[in-house]
């Protein structure tokens, strides 16, 4: 047992500095994959047909085919390619692990935000078109920010996701979280007790990013908030009250 833990305290090094990747990795690709879902979504219910076309042949594709096989094509595949036409590339690890996560991710936020807008009543819009507000007016300032708020829990689900995603970058040997570990197991062949400690590291990961997600959740929920701006009125009433005595 004492080996054991010897053997884990003496990889903790290795495996912090593929945590850290980890996260720079999920960082990076949820603002990108927000960034790019958040247009899909919007070009899926607009009135372009080819916009519309587009977005949802693009969430198709990355939804239908697995995230092994989109980095796999864009690490291996397109650099290949190219050469075949005398432009050769290389593509870097970390441009790939990026680009394939925020592809992919993009096509499931893409869905999440065409449900949370086509979850909006549409008397909201007809109300803004007869005050003279602009689709993208009303998009904007009208169904995106009500909508958003409906995003969150599956919005959260989708990063958790990402977060654990991250691990098949370990595939081109890009040294996150799970590559990390790998390499000390092929040094110290003690594979039971790395790989229980990167399990127990993403169990702690998805744990915290969980209860960070359901306090956003419960602050952006309008029943919360109101139930919430009571409790601080009959406060403030005590203070008041507390400070002025009565008068008899």
């Amino acid at each position: 047992m004492e080996q054991s833990i010897q053997v884990i305290r003496d990889a903790l090094p290795t495996l912090l500095q593929g945590l850290l990747i980890t996260l720079w990795l999920t960082a990076a690709t949820s603002v990108i994959g927000l960034i790019l879902g958040s247009l899909l979504g919007i070009a899926r219910v607009s009135a372009s047909a080819p916009l519309r076309f587009f977005a949802r042949a693009y969430i198709d594709f990355f939804r239908g085919t697995p995230l092994l096989v989109q980095l796999l094509i864009i690490y291996f595949g397109i650099p290949g390619l190219l050469a075949t036409f005398n432009s050769p590339i290389r593509m870097e690890r970390w441009v790939a692990a990026i680009v394939a996560l925020s592809l992919n991710a993009a096509a499931y936020i893409g869905e999440i935000v065409r449900g949370g807008i086509q979850s909006i009543e549409a008397g909201q819009r007809e109300a803004s078109e007869s005050l003279g507000l602009s689709r993208t007016q009303t998009m904007r300032y009208i169904i995106f920010p009500q909508a958003f708020r409906r995003m969150i829990p599956p919005l959260g689900n989708e990063f958790i996701s990402l977060l654990k995603d991250t691990s098949l970058v370990s595939v081109i040997s890009y040294q996150e979280l799970l590559q990390s570990g790998r390499i000390v197991v092929a040094r110290t062949y003690r594979a039971f007790e790395i790989y229980i400690a990167v399990a127990v590291i993403y169990l702690i990961l998805i744990l915290l990013a969980s209860r960070v997600i359901e306090y956003v959740e419960r602050r952006m929920n309008p029943v919360e908030r109101a139930k919430r701006k009571p409790a601080s009125a009959s406060a403030n009433m005590s203070i008041d009250g507390g400070d002025h005595p009565a008068e008899l």
